[in-house]
């Protein structure tokens, strides 16, 4: 089995289509069609099925598909780890993170870091945390800022750095709860609420609360990410469940606090009914490479020092030790 065998697959994969494969590589498609015959030779198994142009990928291209991904992609990252041998000088960093840390302090952390290494290259992925894990466990990223618990046996590393703290967005002007110092998971229940899209863990934090408090949500719009469901909110569409830090330089949205029990809020020692602890990320069997080690130990600096100084967003609480 060769790397230029996998790749060839891959693409036909993705395609769907030997001739357009082999032109997005630049290689000839007999040579293509030529590599993928000598792979099912190989493994003794048919990847394609091709019936009169139709090419689907045999139960067994479908097993080999994401394992091929994530050859290529360790692969790839092999090689860059080897060209930043020189002084951090050159190489490359894939990052994930969900939307409330893209709009908050990330971008502190990643212009901390340019400065430091102006020459790595930083990609970043926003995503809801069920999506990120995904993306890392197939090779595509090299860390993400994930939520835990993680689902499973998961077969990544990850260090707490934050607790994120969530609270009810309203319209600022909304009468009916801007005279509420607090509300309860059970207060949701006959107000119309702005969801997030399939993948988010707010979404699945905030069905399984209003479960457990023994009703169902009912959505007045749903399949948004983080922008669209809090302008969906500021036009008076519903509220939504979201961290606190989004909404900062949003005038027009207010946000309140959930608590556990009236009477903890009563004698003020409530706290939050609603929170989440976000975690830097990595796969377990998969050696960080030194551009994304010292993107980690930037983030766990400025980390330290904000939690320090007070200048954390709020509704953010810092775990790494200073």
């Amino acid at each position: 089995m060769q790397l230029q065998q996998l790749a060839y697959f891959v693409a036909v994969a993705e395609v769907r289509h030997f001739t357009q494969a082999a032109e997005i590589l630049r290689v000839a498609q007999p040579s293509l069609s030529k590599q993928i015959r000598a792979l099912e030779s190989e493994l003794s198994v048919s990847l394609f099925r091709r019936a009169r142009g139709n090419i689907t990928l045999t139960p067994a291209g479908e097993a080999l598909l994401p394992l091929a991904k994530r050859i290529l992609a360790d692969v790839d990252t092999a090689r860059l780890e080897v060209q930043e041998l020189a002084g951090l000088k050159r190489g490359r960093v894939r990052l994930g993170a969900t939307p409330s840390l893209c709009a908050g302090l990330l971008a502190d952390v990643l212009r901390r870091f340019h400065d430091a290494y102006p020459g790595i290259q930083l990609i970043v992925e926003e995503g809801g945390s069920r999506d990120l894990v995904r993306e890392l466990t197939r090779g595509s990223l090299d860390l993400a800022l994930v939520i835990l618990p993680l689902q499973g046996d998961s077969p990544l590393d990850t260090t707490p750095i934050l607790r994120e703290y969530l609270v009810v967005a309203s319209p600022a002007e909304q009468r009916s709860l801007s005279r509420r110092s607090y509300l309860r998971i059970e207060d949701l229940q006959d107000r119309p609420l702005v969801m997030f899209r399939p993948g988010y863990d707010l979404r699945e934090a905030t069905i399984s609360a209003c479960r457990a408090a023994g009703f169902e949500p009912k959505f007045a719009v749903e399949g948004g990410e983080m922008d669209a469901v809090l302008r969906f909110v500021e036009v008076g569409l519903g509220i939504a469940v979201v961290p606190s830090m989004v909404l900062a330089g949003r005038p027009g949205l207010r946000g309140t606090p959930l608590v556990l029990a009236d009477e903890e809020a009563r004698r003020g020692r409530h706290g939050p009914g609603l929170l989440r602890t976000i975690a830097l990320a990595h796969r377990k069997d998969v050696e960080l490479t030194h551009a994304a080690r010292a993107f980690q130990e930037t983030l766990e600096t400025f980390l330290a020092e904000a939690g320090q100084s007070g200048t954390l967003p709020a509704g953010v609480e810092n775990l790494v030790d200073a």
